[in-house]
């Protein structure tokens, strides 16, 4: 399997878009509190009338048994701007 560079990322629009919304995302998490590093992070795209968003869902890495708290914020992929917050209950 042959090493991927950075010019190989910085080529690749979909890498630099998540890139972009993650970290848009994580300083807004851990401006409300969460601990990013030890968070179980999934990362979603979706698209309504064309328009592309990046839904970056921050929950427990020991979710058994645990209902609810997670933190979703969804990106626009255009501007990397945050479009909505949610929080789980």
């Amino acid at each position: 399997m042959p090493a991927i560079s950075t010019a190989d990322i910085m080529q690749d629009d979909i890498a630099v878009s998540i890139a972009r919304a993650l970290t848009v995302a994580n300083k807004r998490a851990r401006a409300l509190g969460i601990d990013v590093l030890h968070s179980l992070i999934t990362v979603t795209q979706r698209s309504s009338n064309g328009d592309t968003f990046w839904r970056i869902n921050y929950g427990s890495k020991d979710y058994v048994g645990k209902r609810g708290g997670d933190l979703i914020i969804e990106i626009d992929q255009s501007n990397a701007s945050i479009i909505q917050e949610l929080w789980g209950q």
